[in-house]
């Protein structure tokens, strides 16, 4: 992977978002700009931003082994000393102060250049896990904006179902009224009726929490996404050839490289336990100067006048471990273990990725044949409830064959509706399972979007039939009808609707 860049904190990036969002018009948001704004307010974002930081101050600190080291060292004390010289013995109280400046430099630890390269390496592997949580956040984001779209679509093919029913009932009523149609077709189309009531209940609920979830994701209140502009071309994955992507994922997805930068990290924490026998090598130099403001009685010169000393010097100091009770024998067979977990967990992240990555590549391209099949069903179920239609008509056909046309027309509108949502997650996924997700690749999914002041058009229904023509020998509203079942007599039926019962 190419080497990243360390980004900052962007809490004045999603202020900035915010204000341009509230500053606006009310109006829909396209799918960039809700990203702008999750971007700086997500809270796992944050978090993995926060630890790659602390990761790379932490490599920062292991390079202090291999930098000088200085130190300054000050004291004051207060002694009292005895003399005694033939027959005179005496006492006194003097006071030293004294400091010193303390330096060194390792001229060869080969155990702290180790720990620096694991600094490093953790480091890359914290930005990476950066980057992999930069991807997740692209998915949950479009996860919750094309829900939300899916509620809102369900919605209205709910309400466009229910308008349908609706007007069923209505006219089903009217030919009940004048003998035309049984107190069935009535009952019928009300049990239709009560069912897309209840529906549009639920989906407005599911409306509701889906918004919800998506305002929580991104940090403002009452956002509005905007719809997919009609007709639609769904994209391709490009390349074509799942292997291309098996082999992009086994290399560059964050979970592999992470799983690669650990089994580097236990490499070297192998080479840095067999250090445990190597000498070390410093480079010391200290200067330092005790003062006796009230004398010092050890000078025999002049044990009471005012003393300095000046003391400084230089070296090189040699440490070699020659015997630790076998602790670095046992430490080296620890990480040579720990080395073989490393490697045995790189192996199964891969195998892992590669299979999730097979999965996303042919959920694609079977999402793109259930929409192209949920097209060609829309069509089909169009004509299908325009041929009942019809056949209601000329009483062929019941009111129940037409609620059920109604009833399959609008629930493949919604499957398809969802299915094309479907696909474009679907490519996102397939493009984090490879590792090659970008921000960036939100840009040609927010171009298919209505463009800004462009409502969506509403959902179509198609033309209700008309009420049945009373034929000329049929009965007037007042038909006399059973007293037990309170159907119309035989006689103010429709031709062919007795068989039909």
């Amino acid at each position: 992977m190419p080497p990243m860049t360390m980004p900052t904190r962007r809490p004045l990036a999603h202020l900035a978002a915010v204000l341009a969002l509230a500053a606006a018009p009310v109006q829909a948001q396209s799918l960039l700009q809700l990203y702008e704004a999750a971007h700086g307010y997500d809270a796992p974002y944050q978090s993995a931003l926060a630890n790659a930081q602390a990761t790379q101050a932490r490599a920062d600190q292991a390079r202090a082994g291999l930098l000088p080291q200085v130190g300054l060292q000050m004291g004051a004390q207060r002694n009292w000393a005895e003399t005694s010289v033939a027959a005179n013995t005496g006492s006194r109280a003097f006071n030293v102060l004294n400091g010193s400046i303390v330096g060194s430099q390792p001229l060869y630890r080969p155990a702290n250049r180790i720990s620096w390269d694991q600094g490093k390496r953790a480091a890359e592997a914290a930005r990476v896990q950066l980057s992999g949580t930069e991807q997740d956040l692209i998915v949950r984001l479009s996860q919750a904006y094309f829900d939300v779209l899916a509620a809102e679509d369900s919605l209205n093919v709910v309400r466009a179902l229910k308008a349908a029913v609706t007007e069923q009932l209505e006219s089903a009523k009217r030919n009940f009224e004048v003998g035309n149609a049984t107190i069935t077709d009535s009952r019928e189309a009300q049990a239709r009726f009560d069912l897309a009531t209840a529906q549009e209940i639920a989906a407005e609920n599911d409306r509701r929490v889906k918004r919800l979830a998506l305002d929580q994701l991104v940090g403002l209140a009452g956002v509005q996404p905007r719809p997919l502009a009609q007709p639609i071309v769904l994209p391709q994955p490009q390349p074509a050839d799942v292997s291309t992507w098996v082999e992009w994922a086994t290399h560059q997805h964050p979970a592999v490289v992470q799983s690669r930068m650990a089994l580097d990290i236990a490499r070297l924490e192998t080479a840095k336990a067999k250090t445990g026998h190597l000498p070390t090598v410093d480079l010391q130099a200290s200067v330092g100067q005790n003062r006796y403001p009230d004398g010092n009685p050890s000078v025999s010169a002049a044990p009471n006048a005012r003393y300095r000393s000046t003391n400084a010097g230089i070296g090189v100091v040699l440490n070699w471990p020659l015997f630790a009770g076998f602790a670095v024998e046992n430490r080296v067979r620890e990480t040579l273990s720990l080395e073989d977990k490393a490697r045995a967990d790189l192996d199964n992240i891969q195998r892992t990725v590669a299979q999730a990555t097979r999965a996303a590549f042919f959920g694609v391209q079977s999402g793109h044949g259930q929409v192209a099949a949920l097209e060609a069903a829309e069509r089909s179920s169009l004509t299908a409830l325009e041929a009942n239609q019809l056949g209601y008509q000329v009483g062929v056909r019941i009111n129940i064959d037409v609620l059920n046309a109604q009833n399959q027309l609008y629930q493949t509108r919604r499957d398809l509706a969802r299915a094309r949502y479907d696909v474009l997650l679907g490519l996102l996924r397939l493009k984090q399972a490879s590792g090659t997700l970008t921000p960036a690749d939100l840009q040609p999914i927010n171009q298919m979007l209505l463009a800004e002041g462009v409502s969506a058009p509403a959902v179509a229904s198609p033309r209700p039939p008309a009420d049945t023509p009373a034929a000329p020998s049929a009965a007037p509203a007042s038909a006399p009808r059973s007293a037990a079942s309170g159907k119309p007599t035989p006689s103010s039926r429709r031709p062919g609707r007795a068989d039909r019962r």
